[in-house]
C-alpha cells in the first residue's frame, strides 16, 4: 500500500504584478497555472528524495521548499517526487514517481501550509492542507514578520477553546470545546464564504471592478462581504430584516454599505419579503448577488478551512460536531470535510424550534442568523446525524449563561449552538471531543439578548416573585389566548368578543402558537361600536379593515406595578412568556388580583 504522506513545508507564491503582459485591470487573487511545455525553461526546481517517507516515520522534519518563493507572471516550478510515496508540497500534490511541472499564468498570492501526519497508513492526514487568499501583490519587505498583507489574511485559523465552567455546571464528563469564529476580522465565521464568494465570482467574471454586491442578510454575511468589498473596491446593498438587532444595521452602514430593511413576518414569495426585494435590486442595480443560500461557494469555503482546523485542531479525535444551521453552508461545508476523515463523526444540527428543519412551519422566532422557513441548496440531511430543536428562550439564556461564567460573549445563535452542545456532550463518553461553532459575537445583540429590559419584556426573564403571572393565576382558570385572524368578520369579532365577555382582542395572523411578530393589530369594543354606528355595513369586513395598533406588551415575570403604570394609558396588555403571546391582561384582572390579596 502506499502511504501518503503530508510534508512539513510551507509554500508561499507571489506573482508580481510586474511580471511580463500583467496590466492592474486583470489582476486576480487567483494563481492560475499551466503545465510546462516541452520547450519552457523551469525556473525553481525542488526534488523529494528517495526514502523521504521513512525519514518522516523517524520524526525527521523535512523542508522541500523554502517557506517564502517569490515567482512573476512566466516563471515556472517543477517539483520532482523521487519516493515511492505520494507526497503534498505546500498546496501541490505530487504523486510517487512523479513530475509536476507548472507555469505561472495570473497574478496573486496563494499559500499552503502543510504538516507532517504522525500516523501514516492509519486513515486522512492528521494535519491537513490549509488554503488561504491574500492580496494581489505581496510587499517584500513583509517576509519575515507576521504582519497581514491586509486584513483578508486574517480570515480563519480561528482558535478552539474548552467550556470547562459550562462543562462543570451542566455535569458533562467529555471535552466540550467552542470553535471561537468570532476572532475573524468581521466577528463571524461568515468572513469565510464572503471572501470565498466573491473570489470565485472575481475568477468566472460576475463580478467587475468597481461593481455593485447586493445580498439579503441577518447582518454577519454582510459584514464579511463588506470587509471583502472594501479591500477590493466595490459597492454593497445590504436587505434585511425588522428582526434584526438595530446595531447590526449601524454596523453595516459604518462599513459604506447600504441598507434596505423589510418586514419578516411575511412570506418568502411576498414581494416585500427581504428575499424578493434582493431579487429586485440585483436587476435593478445590474449587481453581482452572491445568493449564499445557492452559492456552492459557501459550503467550499468551510470545506476547504473550517473542516481542515478542527481535525487539526483536536488532532483528528474529533467525535461530535454541533453548529447552527441556516443558509446550511458551515455545517455541510465542514461535515463534508470531517465525514471524509472519518465517517463515524456525528453532525448535529442546532435549530429554532419554528424552523422547517427541524419540522418546524418557519413561521417567526426571535434568534437570528439560523433556521429558515425553506430548504437552501446546502441542506444536506444525509450529512446530519441528528436536528435538535432549541426554542428562543433556551437559546438566549444559554449565550447569557456563557458571556457571564466562560467570559466570551456570545450572541443567540450561539446560545442555540452551546444549548445544542449541552445536550450532546451530557451523552457522550468521557473520552469524546464534542466541538461546537460559535458563529458570532454578542456585541451585535447588547440591545436585545443582553438587555434585561428586553429579555423581561419577551417573557425571558422573571424581575420578582410578586409579578404579572401571579395576576394571571389569581384569575384561576387562565383560558388560551383569544384571538381573531386578519381576514375575520367583523360581525363575528364583535360575537366573540360578547360571547367571552371581554373587551380587547388581539388581531394574530395565522393559528397558535403565535410569535409575536405574528401579531398584527387589536380590537376595542368602543371602536368597533364607533365603526358601525358610522356605517353598518362594515359589519360584513375583514376586521384588519378597522383594527387598531397592536396592545402594548409585558413580560410575564415583570412586576405587577409596571402593569398599574402601563395600563393607566392603554385599554389593555399583551402579556408575553419565552416570546410568544400568551393572554391579554385588563384593569378588571388587576382589581381581582388586588382584592384577593387584600383578603389573604
Amino acid at each position: 500500500m502506499i502511504r501518503r504522506q503530508f510534508l512539513r513545508a510551507t509554500l508561499l507564491a507571489v506573482v508580481a504584478l510586474a511580471g511580463a503582459g500583467c496590466v492592474g485591470d486583470e489582476r486576480s487573487s487567483n494563481v492560475e497555472t499551466n503545465p510546462l511545455g516541452p520547450d519552457d525553461v523551469t525556473t525553481y526546481e525542488y526534488t523529494v528524495p528517495f526514502g523521504t517517507g521513512n525519514r518522516l516515520d523517524g520524526g525527521e522534519v523535512i523542508e522541500i521548499m523554502p517557506q517564502t518563493l517569490q515567482v512573476k507572471v512566466g516563471e515556472s516550478i517543477r517539483i520532482n517526487n523521487d519516493d515511492i510515496r505520494d507526497f503534498m508540497i505546500g498546496p501541490f500534490f505530487v504523486a510517487g514517481g512523479q513530475t509536476l511541472a507548472m507555469r505561472f499564468t495570473h497574478p496573486g498570492r496563494l499559500s499552503g501550509i502543510c504538516l507532517v501526519n504522525p500516523e501514516g497508513e492509519h486513515g486522512a492526514p492528521r494535519y491537513p492542507p490549509v488554503m488561504a487568499w491574500g492580496n494581489d501583490a505581496a510587499d517584500s519587505r513583509l517576509h519575515g514578520t507576521s504582519i497581514a498583507e491586509s486584513v483578508l489574511d486574517t480570515i480563519g485559523n480561528t482558535p478552539l477553546v474548552r467550556l470547562p465552567r459550562i462543562s462543570e455546571i451542566h455535569g458533562i464528563h467529555c471535552v466540550l470545546a467552542m470553535k471561537m469564529e468570532t476572532t475573524n476580522p468581521g466577528g463571524s465565521a461568515k468572513d469565510r464564504p464572503a471572501l470565498e464568494m466573491i473570489l470565485a465570482a472575481e475568477r468566472s467574471g460576475e463580478l467587475r471592478p468597481g461593481g455593485t454586491i447586493v445580498e439579503p442578510t441577518s447582518g454577519n454575511t454582510g459584514v464579511g462581504l463588506a470587509i471583502v468589498a472594501a479591500q477590493r473596491g466595490y459597492k454593497c446593498v445590504f436587505v434585511m430584516t425588522d428582526k434584526v438587532a438595530p446595531e447590526k444595521v449601524s454596523l453595516l452602514r459604518a462599513y459604506g454599505a447600504e441598507v434596505v430593511v423589510c418586514p419578516v413576518a411575511v412570506p418568502p414569495e411576498d414581494p416585500t419579503s427581504y428575499y424578493k426585494v434582493a431579487e429586485r435590486l440585483t436587476v435593478e442595480r445590474e449587481a453581482f448577488r452572491p445568493n449564499q443560500y445557492a452559492n456552492p461557494n459557501n459550503p467550499l469555503a468551510h470545506e476547504k478551512t473550517t473542516g481542515p482546523e478542527l481535525w487539526a485542531q483536536t488532532g483528528g479525535r474529533i467525535t461530535h460536531f454541533v453548529a447552527g444551521a441556516g443558509t446550511c453552508g458551515t455545517i455541510t461545508g465542514t461535515a463534508r470535510y470531517l465525514k471524509a476523515q472519518n465517517p463515524a463523526i456525528k453532525i448535529i444540527a442546532g435549530d429554532p424550534d419554528a424552523s422547517v428543519f427541524s419540522g418546524g412551519s418557519g413561521r417567526p422566532y426571535l434568534v437570528e442568523g439560523v433556521g429558515e422557513d425553506f430548504y437552501p441548496a446546502a441542506w444536506s440531511p444525509d450529512l446530519y446525524d441528528q436536528v435538535i430543536p432549541i426554542s428562543d428562550e433556551e437559546s438566549f439564556l444559554t449565550a447569557r449563561q456563557v458571556s457571564r461564567e466562560e467570559g466570551i460573549l456570545i450572541g443567540g445563535s450561539g446560545g442555540m449552538a452551546v444549548a445544542t452542545a449541552i445536550r450532546v456532550a451530557k451523552a457522550a463518553a468521557p473520552n469524546d471531543i464534542v466541538v461546537v461553532l460559535n458563529p458570532d459575537s454578542g456585541r451585535g445583540y447588547l440591545s436585545r439578548v443582553f438587555d434585561d429590559q428586553w429579555m423581561a419584556n419577551f417573557g425571558f426573564l422573571r424581575e420578582c416573585d410578586e409579578c404579572i403571572a401571579a395576576v394571571l393565576d389569581a384569575r384561576g382558570d387562565t383560558p388560551s389566548l383569544l384571538y381573531v385572524n386578519p381576514s375575520t368578520s367583523v360581525r363575528n369579532t364583535i360575537d366573540l368578543m360578547r360571547a367571552n365577555g371581554i373587551s380587547q382582542l388581539p388581531v394574530c395572523k395565522n393559528t397558535p402558537p403565535f410569535a409575536a411578530a405574528e401579531v398584527a393589530g387589536a380590537v376595542d369594543e368602543l371602536d368597533l361600536m364607533e365603526a358601525v354606528y358610522r356605517d353598518s355595513s362594515v359589519l360584513d369586513s375583514a376586521v384588519e379593515q378597522v383594527m387598531g395598533p397592536k396592545l402594548p406588551t409585558i413580560g410575564v415575570g415583570q412586576k405587577v406595578a409596571l402593569a398599574v403604570e402601563m395600563l393607566d394609558v392603554a385599554p389593555a396588555l399583551l402579556v408575553l412568556s419565552g416570546g410568544r403571546p400568551l393572554s391579554v391582561l385588563t384593569r378588571s384582572d388587576l382589581l381581582s388580583y388586588f382584592e384577593v390579596l387584600s383578603n389573604g
